[in-house]
């Protein structure tokens, strides 16, 4: 298994140093299973860099988590946990019987767009001229950056493993070589003591919310989203017989006091409520991180009325701040929350490879669905990323790309803020791969007329206003991505950008 992120946080107010902060957090995680014996840790200079501190803090600390018999350093193989002595208590995960034959499921609901939150999605702008397009799409990673070579390395190595097994029709829930290693993934890097067997792969992250809409929601029940969201999720839950009932975000996340509320001003009762979908590592589009107090809220509240928690993981591996918040799921949740992941952002969409983390009591209608809609992700490819996570080259990557995308990112909000200052205001900055950006001194601009300017000179930009439906920005606001444009193309598009802006404002 290779080295991953590890879930630290250190107080610098603190009179404890932070030597003694990182080797106090990591026995805890130790002792906790979260980190198990023969587990790879990260480099000290990966860790150094992930916490913000010198990397003799790291090595010091390391040093004497070895000297305590925590650790274990060997060349070659890196430092991982040691094997401790056994406390008679049984592994979290064990090996777990293969399941039975999955019962049939209900048939798939058919697609109903005469919806009112059916809506297509949104095309992309037309440029007046063609060749070189400055595209700040949200969503795509930095795909020239990603390691090929690497990648083709771990399809080779599954293509010599398979056998005739393999090249078949696989297990509907994945590869068990995968799942184990997402089970250590989000253990490490998102504190959810998950095994294996609860883990479910999908056809990306959008595969794994339809299997969930159609085995939790029927005729007269309630999917809870957050507002703003996503046009394309809008329609996922739109296609099933359910209400879908917008409740607001604020800078803490979901409005959990709100939901009773939204709900009974849409004529139904809060035990309806089902579902409830949120992305609160990263709210989309607005970037806002949900706090604390609010997943315990919003927990609290799901598991009184009996509803499931969505939690929609997106981007959690590229957080900026010295903070990181565990998983919502990785509360003590009391098998009210869904946790659902996807390497298509992390590594390159055409892979098409997600998962959820389910309840054990989710577990077989989950694989119902799923086998009967799709029979299998393709089970080499699987194969290919699970060595790919097992040697290591996944944590590279993430570690490399944290540091590009924290580059592109302070160039974008440095040029943001040069050529509009104050006319601007942004938030999302603090994770993904993404802002949402508000033209404060363009007010009463319609977003169109900004859209049509830029693209005349070059500049692909995407309005937001669309994906909200309870209070829509009263300024022209856009969804910003960068993760795949060089900082000089950055800087060259937001000069372009605000040019297009004071145009537009200027003819208004």
């Amino acid at each position: 298994m290779g080295s991953t992120e590890l879930l630290i946080t250190l107080d610098r107010a603190s009179g404890t140093t932070l030597q003694q902060q990182v080797c106090a957090q990591v026995t805890a995680l130790v002792r906790a299973g979260k980190l198990r014996p023969g587990d790879a840790l990260p480099a000290s200079r990966e860790l150094a860099q992930q916490l913000g501190v010198s990397r003799t803090v790291i090595i010091r600390a390391y040093e004497l988590l070895r000297a305590q018999g925590v650790l274990t350093a060997r060349r070659g193989s890196g430092t991982r946990v040691a094997e401790l002595p056994a406390t008679g208590s049984a592994g979290a995960s064990g090996s777990g019987a293969a399941r039975a034959v999955p019962p049939v499921p209900t048939p798939p609901r058919p697609t109903d767009e005469g919806n009112p939150l059916w809506q297509p999605w949104e095309p992309p702008p037309v440029l007046r001229r063609s060749g070189n397009v400055l595209d700040f799409r949200h969503g795509t990673p930095a795909l020239a950056a990603f390691p090929v070579a690497r990648w083709r390395q771990s399809m080779h190595e599954a293509y010599g493993r398979a056998d005739a097994a393999a090249l078949g029709y696989g297990p509907a829930e994945g590869s068990a070589a995968l799942r184990a290693e997402i089970a250590t993934l989000v253990r490490q890097s998102r504190a959810i003591d998950a095994c294996p067997e609860h883990i479910m792969v999908t056809g990306g992250a959008t595969q794994a919310l339809d299997v969930l809409v159609r085995m939790l929601v029927g005729p007269g029940d309630v999917v809870v989203i957050e507002d703003p969201s996503h046009t394309v999720l809008r329609q996922v839950f739109g296609c099933s017989d359910a209400a879908v009932v917008p409740v607001p975000v604020d800078e803490e996340g979901l409005r959990v006091a709100d939901i009773d509320e939204r709900v009974r001003a849409h004529g139904h009762d809060p035990e309806q409520v089902k579902l409830v979908y949120v992305t609160p590592s990263h709210q989309f589009p607005t970037g806002f991180i949900m706090s604390q107090t609010r997943r315990r809220a919003l927990i609290a509240w799901a598991h009184e009325r009996g509803a499931t928690v969505l939690e929609d993981d997106y981007h959690n591996e590229f957080t900026f701040t010295a903070e990181r918040l565990p998983a919502l799921a990785a509360e003590r949740h009391r098998d009210t929350v869904v946790y659902v992941g996807s390497f298509s952002k992390t590594l390159f969409p055409a892979l098409r490879i997600g998962y959820a983390v389910l309840p054990p009591h989710l577990v077989q209608p989950f694989l119902g669905i799923k086998w009967i809609t799709d029979r299998l992700t393709p089970t080499v490819t699987q194969e290919a990323l699970a060595d790919f996570i097992a040697t290591g080259a996944y944590a590279r990557h993430i570690s490399r790309m944290t540091r590009l995308y924290r580059q592109r990112r302070r160039r974008l909000l440095e040029a943001l803020y040069e050529h509009l200052g104050a006319e601007v205001r942004i938030s999302g900055e603090a994770a993904g791969l993404h802002v949402l950006i508000s033209f404060t001194g363009a007010r009463g601009v319609p977003e169109e007329e900004i859209v049509r300017r830029a693209a005349g000179r070059g500049v692909r930009v995407y309005p937001a206003s669309g994906y909200f439906v309870l209070d829509p920005p009263a300024e022209p606001t856009f969804l910003v991505g960068y993760a795949a444009l060089p900082t000089a193309r950055i800087t060259e598009g937001v000069a372009l950008l605000a040019t297009a802006v004071r145009e537009a404002r200027r003819r208004s």
